[in-house]
């Protein structure tokens, strides 16, 4: 398996391209701020043709690119149905608090073929399984993205702002809910593997055995005073 992942824009958002091999099918996750020319250059440079674009949530920094991309590419985006709104208001997802100048620089909007994700919904995409869990708390349609283990490597969740290395994802703009966040957490990914890598949407990539034991909201399953990313 093939990932390729670079952070983009004003807040570092990782964007990642999923793909079987080189030269193959992929998938992009969360092509956010000012990562269309990032998604470019990783397509050639490892021959890859995009099937779909999959989102981890609305916000802005993880969903800016995704017009261009995916009208230049012709290819659907799937989007939980809580946080398809964002798409097209950005600025209510945050409170307003993105500022007129960067907003100026983006194209808002849905892309022309735009599909909704569910909870427990299992996509077949270039040739590649993605386990898909509604994961709410950093917004209301946060969703986890997992591939399964196979005899070349782990098991991967792409966490979106779910969780990061050492730290979870902030729930004080609108949508965001701590108690919801701490039950996702239980849920999606206290149950995996320790070997499970997990790739955020800012920041490094870690494990969940990792976070289980040192991740303060893992351990304690409380909120305490570590800092959190993301937007």
């Amino acid at each position: 398996m093939l990932i390729a992942g670079f952070p983009a824009g004003a807040w570092g958002t990782n964007c990642y391209l999923v793909a079987p091999a080189a030269g193959e099918e992929c998938v992009i996750i969360d092509p956010g701020h000012q990562a269309a020319q990032g998604v470019e250059e990783a397509l050639r440079k490892h021959r890859l043709k995009p099937v779909a674009v999959v989102l981890t949530h609305g916000h802005i920094d993880h969903v800016a690119s995704v017009v261009p991309v995916c009208g230049a590419h012709d290819v659907p985006a799937w989007i939980h149905p809580e946080d398809r709104y964002m798409m097209s208001d950005p600025e209510k997802a945050l409170g307003r608090s993105i500022g007129m100048p960067l907003m100026g620089e983006l194209t808002v909007g849905e892309p022309d073929d735009v599909k909704e994700l569910s909870d427990g919904a299992r996509l077949s995409l270039a040739g590649m399984e993605f386990g898909v869990s509604h994961a709410p708390g950093h917004t209301k349609g946060s969703v986890t993205f997992r591939m399964p283990e196979t005899p070349e490597v782990p098991q991967v969740l792409f966490s979106g702002d779910l969780l990061f290395a050492g730290s979870v994802g902030r729930t004080d703009l609108p949508g965001g809910d701590h108690a919801e966040l701490l039950e996702s957490l239980a849920r999606v990914c206290l149950p995996l593997d320790d070997s499970t890598v997990v790739l955020s949407g800012h920041g490094p990539q870690t494990t969940i055995g990792r976070e289980r034991a040192t991740n303060p909201y893992l351990t304690g399953m409380a909120g305490g005073n570590a800092p959190r990313r993301g937007m």
